[in-house]
């Protein structure tokens, strides 16, 4: 199942599915994975940031990423080389910013990994969701993580006809390489998106969705004479 979303052999983010048969996972395993991770390479913030980013926490920036004014890190965290953290970006911890991967403008992030290419540019929320490898998400894009009944039990996910314990009570949504989802979309928590597939702009989107798939949503519009 991991190949209908990732292609981990060749991803230096193969690490965090190490052992795993399934996508979400790497979610389960991440708190932990970070921890290895940031241990590995030690924390480092290079000079020369703006005095108005605000860091916390045991924090691993490369040289070449963008880190722009007034933006909150929290650690664990890792930002890769060419990755952009814009104004206002907003990061929870248990986070991993892949090379040339954005979070921009009023975007918050928690307990997620981007892929190398992945984009949340735009006034986004991204929350225990995986983002693979060029993915992009228009402006306004929100991945819910937890049931609107708050529910205490894990997230069980149906696929196929086949039910599946997550493993995880707070889930986003996860987003296999290339996909795309239109702007002001939502997911519901555990949205499985698979690689190379699309959503139309105001989707709602909930379940799996097969690889290479197009989700349309049609509106009906009436257009009328204004009188005054």
């Amino acid at each position: 199942m991991l190949n209908d979303f990732f292609d981990t052999q060749s991803e230096p983010e193969s690490f965090f599915f190490q052992d795993c048969e399934y996508p979400w996972q790497g979610l389960v395993n991440l708190k932990g994975r970070m921890k290895e991770l940031i241990a590995e390479k030690g924390p480092r913030v290079p000079e020369g940031l703006p005095d108005s980013v605000v860091i916390k926490g045991e924090v691993h920036i490369e040289d070449g990423a963008l880190i722009e004014e007034n933006t909150f890190i929290q650690g664990p965290c890792f930002i890769g080389a060419g990755a952009e953290v814009r104004f206002g970006a907003y990061i929870r911890g248990n986070v991993y910013v892949g090379r040339k991967a954005v979070v921009g403008h009023d975007t918050e992030v928690k307990h997620s990994l981007l892929f190398p290419g992945a984009k949340a540019a735009h006034f986004a929320y991204v929350g225990d969701s995986i983002l693979g490898r060029e993915v992009n998400l228009g402006a306004g894009t929100k991945c819910a993580n937890v049931r609107v009944d708050m529910g205490k039990s894990n997230l069980v996910l149906r696929i196929e006809g086949e039910k599946y314990d997550s493993g995880i009570r707070k889930f986003g949504a996860i987003m296999g390489d290339g996909a795309s989802v239109g702007c002001n979309s939502v997911t519901n928590p555990g949205t499985l998106l698979g690689r190379e597939s699309l959503a139309y702009p105001l989707s709602n989107l909930s379940g799996y969705i097969p690889p290479r798939t197009i989700v349309k949503v049609k509106q009906s519009q009436q257009q009328v004479t204004r009188r005054s």
